[in-house]
C-alpha cells in the first residue's frame, strides 16, 4: 500500500499541486545555497481598517489547506508556520462611519492605525482593537497561526535589515515602480513613507536626499522644516507595493495567495523581493466572488455575505467547501448557494469512509478537516429538512425531531449532533429565504386528478415505508396520469404543495413526513386551490 506522502505526489487536488510547487522551490533554493532549509512559511495578510470578512476567512482556510497538503507530502518532516500579518501601521485614510463618535477620530486621519484611539474603549488603539477582532475571528474556527503586527515588525527591528536594503537599492526599486505610475504621482513618488516628527502622520512626500552611507532620507515635513530620518528604528514604513515585496524578503515567505485584484501587481512584489536578495514565494491567485447579479462583491457596496450570515444558516464546513471548490473560477456568492453547499458537504462526508486512499485525497472533506474528517451519519438531507419545516410549519428543533425520530429511530439530538444542528439551520433558512418567496399555484385539471389519486393511494398504502418504495409509487402514478415528461409531474407536486419549483426526491419526503400526513397535506392543498 502506498504511503500518504507517495499518494500526495500525484494527487490532483489544487492544494497538493501547490504543495508540490512549494517543495520544488525549496529544493531548488537549497541546491543553490540560497536558503530553503528552515520552516516553510505560509503567509496571509490583513488590512485592519475594517472588520475581518468572508475573504479573510477564505484566504486563511485555503492557505491552511495548502499547508496541510504540504505536511502530508513531506510526512511532516519539514516544519511549517502560518503567519498572519496585519498592516496596522497604515495611516487611517477615512473614519469608518460605523464606529462610536466618528467625529472624535477626525484629528487622527493619516496617523498609523496603532496611533489612533480606540473608539470602542477596549484596547490601546484602533489598530489593536481591529487586530483583536481578527484573532477572535480566526480563533473561532480553530485555525493554527501566528499573528504579527506590522507596527511591531517595523518598530522592533525585524524589518531594519530590509529597510536598509531598500535604501541601498533605492534607484532599482524606483525603476520598478515609476513605470507603473501616472505622471503626477511619478513626480513625487518614494517607496518610503516617513512618519512626521511634528504631527505623527504618515507622509506621502518626495525625498529631498538619499544618503545610503548614513542610512537616512531627507524630506520636507508638514510644517515646512527640512527633516532627516534614519530609515530604520520606527521612523517610517513603505508604500504598500514595496512593503509587500519587502515583507516576503524579511519574513522568508514561501507561499502566499491573493485575489485576482492583486494579479497585475504580483510581478512588482516579486521584483522588489528579488532586488532585496530573496527568492519570491510560490504564489496562488484566486478569483473574486460575485453577487447574484454577477457583480464583484465589495465591502463598500455591501453586496456580499458576511461570515456570520452564512453561519446562521449552515455549518462552517459548508463555507470551507465553497472556498475549496474551483478557487480560480469566479463564483456567485449569495444566500441561494447555501443549501447546495450544505448538501454537497454532507455528500462528500458520506463518501469518504468507502473511498480508496488516493480518492480520499481528492475529496474536499480531507482538506476541510485537515486529513481527518469525522464520521457522521446524517440520515436526512438538508433539502428534506427544509421541506419538512415547510410542511410541518415547524418553528423549533424538537418539532422536527418528532418526524425525524419516526423516520430514523436510531437518531437523536445526542447521537446525531450534526443532524440536530442542521435542523436548526433549516428552520432559520426557511423562515428568512424560502417562506417569503413561496408562491403556491392551483393545479391544472390533470394535476388535480393525479394529486387526488396520489392522496388516495397513500391513505390506502400498506407497503414498505422507504424513500425508494414511495418514490416508485409517486413515479408510477405520474405515468398512469400520462405525464409525458415526469419532471412536470414532480414540479407540479412542489409548486402546488410547497410553493416552490423544485426539491429533494419526493419519496424521501413522504417517508420522513409520514404517509398519512402527506395525504392530508395533498388534500389540504387541493381544498386551498
Amino acid at each position: 500500500m502506498s504511503s500518504l506522502s507517495e499518494l500526495a505526489q500525484s494527487a490532483k487536488a489544487w492544494p497538493f499541486e501547490q504543495a508540490r510547487a512549494i517543495l520544488k522551490r525549496r529544493t531548488q533554493m537549497a541546491k543553490a545555497g540560497r536558503g530553503g532549509t528552515g520552516p516553510v512559511v505560509f503567509e496571509t495578510g490583513y488590512g485592519p481598517s475594517g472588520l475581518p470578512h468572508i475573504g479573510t476567512f477564505g484566504e486563511v482556510v485555503r492557505t491552511t489547506m495548502v499547508r496541510q497538503a504540504f505536511i502530508a507530502l513531506t510526512n511532516g518532516e519539514i516544519a511549517t508556520r502560518l503567519i498572519c500579518v496585519s498592516d496596522d501601521m497604515d495611516g487611517m485614510r477615512k473614519v469608518p462611519p460605523t464606529v462610536p463618535n466618528p467625529e472624535s477620530l477626525e484629528p487622527y486621519l493619516q496617523k498609523p492605525l496603532t496611533q489612533v484611539p480606540d473608539p470602542f474603549g477596549t484596547h490601546a488603539s484602533y489598530g489593536h482593537h481591529m487586530n483583536a477582532r481578527l484573532m477572535a475571528f480566526l480563533d473561532q474556527f480553530g485555525f493554527e497561526y501566528e499573528f504579527f503586527s506590522a507596527t511591531e515588525l517595523y518598530q522592533n527591528g525585524t524589518y531594519d535589515p530590509m529597510l536598509n536594503k531598500v535604501l541601498e537599492n533605492y534607484q532599482k526599486i524606483m525603476d520598478v515602480m515609476l513605470p507603473t505610475l501616472g505622471p503626477e504621482r511619478r513626480a513625487t513618488y518614494s517607496p518610503f513613507l516617513p512618519i512626521s516628527p511634528a504631527t505623527g502622520r504618515v507622509l506621502y512626500v518626495p525625498m529631498r536626499e538619499i544618503d545610503r552611507e548614513a542610512g537616512t532620507i531627507s524630506f520636507e515635513d508638514e510644517d515646512g522644516t527640512q527633516v532627516s530620518l534614519a530609515v530604520s528604528g520606527r521612523n517610517m514604513k513603505l508604500q504598500w507595493k514595496p512593503d509587500f515585496g519587502m515583507r516576503w524578503a524579511a519574513l522568508g515567505v514561501d507561499f502566499e495567495m491573493f485575489g485576482k485584484d492583486h494579479q497585475d501587481n504580483a510581478p512588482i512584489y516579486s521584483k522588489i523581493c528579488s532586488i532585496l536578495g530573496q527568492r519570491p514565494p510560490q504564489q496562488y491567485v484566486y478569483e473574486l466572488f460575485l453577487d447574484e447579479n454577477g457583480e464583484k462583491i465589495s465591502k463598500s457596496k455591501g453586496n456580499g455575505i458576511a461570515v456570520e450570515d452564512w453561519l446562521k444558516y449552515a455549518p462552517p464546513e459548508s463555507l470551507s467547501l465553497f472556498q475549496f471548490q474551483k478557487p480560480r473560477t469566479a463564483k456567485k456568492l449569495y444566500f441561494d448557494v447555501i443549501p447546495k453547499a450544505v448538501e454537497e458537504y454532507l455528500a462528500f462526508l458520506a463518501q469518504f469512509p468507502d473511498q480508496s486512499a488516493d480518492k480520499r485525497l481528492e475529496n474536499p472533506v480531507w482538506h476541510i478537516h485537515n486529513g481527518a474528517p469525522p464520521q457522521a451519519d446524517v440520515p436526512v438531507s438538508f433539502a428534506l429538512l427544509l421541506n419538512l419545516v415547510s410542511a410541518a410549519n415547524a418553528e423549533t428543533r424538537p418539532q422536527l425531531w418528532g418526524f425525524i425520530s419516526r423516520y430514523a429511530p436510531e437518531a437523536s439530538p445526542e447521537t446525531h449532533p450534526l443532524l440536530d444542528r442542521l435542523a436548526g439551520y433549516a428552520i432559520a433558512y426557511y423562515e428568512d429565504f424560502i417562506k417569503p418567496r413561496k408562491v403556491y399555484r392551483a393545479p391544472t385539471v390533470k394535476e388535480r386528478a393525479a394529486l387526488a389519486d396520489l392522496a388516495d393511494h397513500l391513505l390506502a398504502y400498506q407497503g414498505e415505508i422507504s424513500p425508494e418504495a414511495l418514490q416508485t409509487l409517486t413515479f408510477t402514478l405520474g405515468k398512469a396520469h400520462e405525464f409525458e415528461n415526469l419532471r412536470d409531474w414532480f414540479r407540479a407536486l412542489y409548486e402546488v404543495l410547497f410553493g416552490q419549483s423544485q426539491g429533494p426526491r419526493f419519496g424521501g419526503f413522504i417517508a420522513l413526513y409520514g404517509v398519512k400526513e402527506t395525504a392530508d397535506l395533498i388534500r389540504s392543498a387541493l381544498n386551498r386551490a
